[in-house]
């Protein structure tokens, strides 16, 4: 006999127990296997609701938007801008591998559209172009995506191991400081700047020169 769709199993429990999955296992650890088992399904049920792996990542891009918080419509649309980004990337840090999940993806689901909407209202209304408006989006989440992947990976083996990020920043910072400064006079003299783990203040750098690029068209 036929399989049919269960009556329970929608698109959004299937999301939700993907969230755990990811929470519990990982990126890699995902799979329609794990979800289905999550659910308490065959996978073979889940293929009523979801093709494939990349559906439920479709899925999983909008559930993780699900806990933004859109920023207050307070100060000029360089604030709006700059407190969207901050509150993304706190967004992505909150939940394990969630900026490997959407780097990349453009979900069209509800929560996500929602979001977009709202960013573009403000864009256009600050008098950006549409075309303009537009990419400033794009350009908002590409580099708050990029950003949290890169803060998430490990700066070196020794940090892979299991070393602490201050740590192995620090003895990357003792191999420039003992770099010949005839061959790396750059390296030696900005060796702390490079190798200090303050992620916080690198993000609100790069934030802040990207607005500053974008007042620019206005």
């Amino acid at each position: 006999m036929a399989q049919t769709p269960s009556r329970t199993l929608t698109r959004e429990c299937i999301a939700a127990a993907a969230l755990r999955v990811l929470e519990r296992e990982g990126l890699a650890g995902l799979s329609m296997r794990k979800v289905a088992a999550e659910v308490g399904a065959q996978a073979a049920s889940l293929y009523w609701h979801v093709r494939n792996k990349e559906e439920i990542l479709d899925l999983l891009g909008d559930a993780i938007i699900a806990d933004a918080e859109i920023p207050p419509r307070t100060g000029d649309w360089r604030e709006q801008y700059l407190e969207y980004g901050r509150r993304y990337r706190a967004l992505l840090l909150a939940k394990r591998d969630a900026a490997k999940v959407v780097a990349g993806r453009l979900s069209t689901g509800p929560r996500v559209l929602a979001v977009l909407e709202d960013q573009l209202d403000r864009l256009r209304g600050a008098g950006f172009t549409d075309a303009d408006a537009a990419m400033a989006s794009y350009l908002l989440s590409a580099y708050v995506q990029g950003f949290v992947l890169q803060e998430q990976s490990p700066l070196s083996a020794a940090e892979a191991a299991g070393a602490g990020r201050g740590q192995a920043a620090r003895a990357a910072g003792d191999v420039f400081r003992a770099l010949p400064a005839e061959d790396y006079p750059n390296l030696v003299a900005l060796a702390d700047d490079l190798t200090d783990p303050d992620m916080d203040t690198r993000f609100e750098f790069g934030l802040q020169r990207i607005a500053d690029g974008l007042a620019a068209l206005l």
